[in-house]
């Protein structure tokens, strides 16, 4: 109905400057909008007040001059100019039920549209380092860059799900090292575990298939292995005693350091994709730090940003000059040891999305990488990239409260609640649908009890149930000898005139704008609150309204309207990677 309304008034704008009161050079958008209060109409446009300064006349009189040129339409009942010239819209009761026919055609694809013109989107998320498994922190990013993705696809954008493993670094030497030294003990040695390795159980569990495999092969003498070491905390420095420990593991295993250093990442990153293909959540590319370094692309960056003259020696050291982008101090990109920073890694990572001919670059961090962007962003324009392609999305972190009480998590100290532990207490579908409830960059408190409450104020059941109760009206109207006829519902819904029946109508109208306003704002919390109003209107209706009535037609037309409501409700969950249940 937008579009016809926006057709209409297109033609009355090409009359308008063919009469010479509009400028023919002037193509504005038109936009037209559902008004808030039926009062005021169906649907409304501010047109006449964008005109209003390149016809050099007052919004009013423009209006006037469009109303008049309007085309005659019969399902236009009636036009109306409000405000400061506003135009109102009042479309014919039976019209605004098309929009029941389109969702029945077009059943899955409804809502889908090509706003985004296939422009090409590398989306990565969650890239969280492969050190541990997955907590509830990280199942937020998980929910939430999922459904944008899922959004901006069904925008019309050509969209690849990327996750880029960091298995290069300090932190994956601590790792393996954690796990080597677990092994040590394994083969009954009393080890003295670091207070910065990695102390969780599955560090053990790791450490225990090293064990089946190798079997004393990787052991070397404790004496060996300590040889040198500076204490560790409380006495002494925790960083310098983990490094030592490394140092010292890499000198006594040689090439074999390779093999425990893989054996943990692969332990872990397997772990990783299994509990997110669990969670619903699916990428295209598994993108590896180390490679960026395997095929000297870290060192090509370095070297281009060095021929561009935006890198200087400084302690023995290299620095990258960002300050000279408007972040806050210049960066090293290489320390004095030789070893490259994340970031020197990160620069090329970007440079490589860039070189596979992503348009855009969308990146979901956590909110503690807010400092980060303005060096990423100077990186990128000294390269000479396109710096406003890349879109930053912060995602603060999510609190879990069980009985009462805050959960402290922390992968180092192995004290955490797991994604997998959350799901399995909750659910797939609430913590999916719990996750992007709120603004990605507002703080959330997960309530447990909240979304394992089967009752109205859990927003996912409430969906979910509206959704399996046109299912179970389906059921008993075949029981009942009356099925559903699609092809006579659709030729009787003119006998819909309750108000309940027309909002629902509308509300279903509005899915498609819904889906586009939340792809291009990032905001699948918009669509979460939709799909709750929906299912709110339906149980409305549904409570104050019989849908197997004897008049065949008054009832193929209700069941043809909550038929619509189902599918759209199916659509909107399977965005938020929420399954649709057909019984509950």
């Amino acid at each position: 109905m937008k579009q016809k309304i926006a057709a209409t008034l297109d033609q009355a704008l090409q009359q308008l400057k063919s009469a010479g009161h509009v400028p023919a050079e002037i193509e504005p958008q038109i936009r037209v909008d559902h008004t808030r209060d039926k009062a005021h109409g169906d649907f409304a446009t501010n047109l006449a007040m964008m005109l209003a300064k390149p016809c050099g006349m007052a919004p009013r009189q423009v209006a006037e001059l469009l109303v008049d040129a309007l085309p005659d339409t019969a399902w236009l009942v009636k036009v109306e100019i409000a405000g400061p010239g506003f135009i109102n819209f009042f479309v014919e009761t039976a019209s605004q039920y098309d929009v029941i026919r389109a969702v029945l055609a077009e059943g899955e694809r409804f809502g889908r549209s090509g706003a985004g013109g296939g422009e090409k989107v590398l989306v990565e998320f969650v890239s969280a380092n492969p050190t541990g498994p997955l907590h509830v922190g990280h199942g937020r990013g998980a929910a939430y860059g999922a459904s944008v993705s899922n959004l901006l696809e069904a925008a019309g954008y050509s969209v690849h799900r990327e996750y880029y493993v960091n298995d290069a670094g300090r932190q994956m030497d601590i790792l393996a090292t954690s796990v080597w030294l677990r092994y040590l003990e394994l083969l009954g040695e009393q080890v003295d575990f670091p207070s910065n390795g990695y102390q969780g159980d599955y560090i053990r569990d790791t450490a225990r298939r090293l064990k089946d495999r190798f079997g004393e092969a990787l052991h070397r003498p404790l004496d060996e292995v300590y040889k040198n070491v500076p204490p560790d905390a409380p006495e002494g420095d925790k960083e310098a005693h983990i490094d030592a420990l490394i140092a010292n593991a890499k000198a006594l295993l040689q090439d074999q350091y390779a093999v425990v250093h893989q054996a943990a990442l692969d332990d872990i990153l397997t772990d990783i994709k299994e509990d997110l293909a669990e969670f619903r959540v699916h990428f295209d590319t598994w993108f590896s730090e180390k490679s960026l370094f395997d095929t000297g692309l870290v060192d090509e960056t370095i070297a281009r940003l060095q021929a561009a003259g935006k890198i200087y020696e400084k302690d023995g050291a290299l620095w990258f000059r960002s300050t000279e982008y408007g972040d806050e101090k210049d960066r090293v990109v290489v320390r004095e040891n030789g070893i490259k920073t994340y970031f020197a890694s990160d620069i090329a990572y970007h440079l490589n999305k860039f070189e596979r001919g992503f348009e855009r670059l969308i990146d979901i961090w956590g909110a503690d990488h807010h400092g980060y962007i303005p060096r990423v962003r100077a990186a990128l324009k000294a390269l000479d990239l396109n710096d406003a392609a890349l879109e930053v999305l912060l995602v603060q972190f999510a609190t879990l409260w069980r009985g009462g009480e805050k959960v402290p998590m922390s992968t180092r100290s192995g004290q955490f609640v797991t994604l997998r532990e959350l799901r399995e207490e909750v659910g797939v579908d609430a913590a999916r649908f719990f996750y992007v409830m709120r603004k990605s960059e507002q703080h959330m408190d997960f309530d447990l009890d909240l979304a394992k409450s089967q009752s109205n104020d859990n927003p996912v059941y409430y969906i979910q149930y509206a959704h399996a109760r046109i299912a179970s009206v389906l059921r008993q109207a075949e029981e009942k000898g009356m099925p559903w006829d699609r092809k006579a519902g659709e030729a009787s819904l003119n006998l819909l005139v309750d108000e309940r029946e027309q909002a629902l109508a509308s509300e279903l109208a509005r899915y498609p704008e819904l889906i586009v306003r939340a792809a291009h704002g990032r905001e699948p919390h918009l669509l979460a609150y939709y799909l709750r109003d929906l299912a709110g209107q339906l149980h409305s209706y549904y409570n104050a309204t019989p849908f197997l009535v004897e008049e065949a037609p008054l009832r193929n037309a209700r069941l043809t309207l909550v038929v619509a409501v189902k599918q759209v409700i199916y659509n909107g969950l399977a965005l938020l990677g929420v399954s649709a249940p057909e019984q509950m």
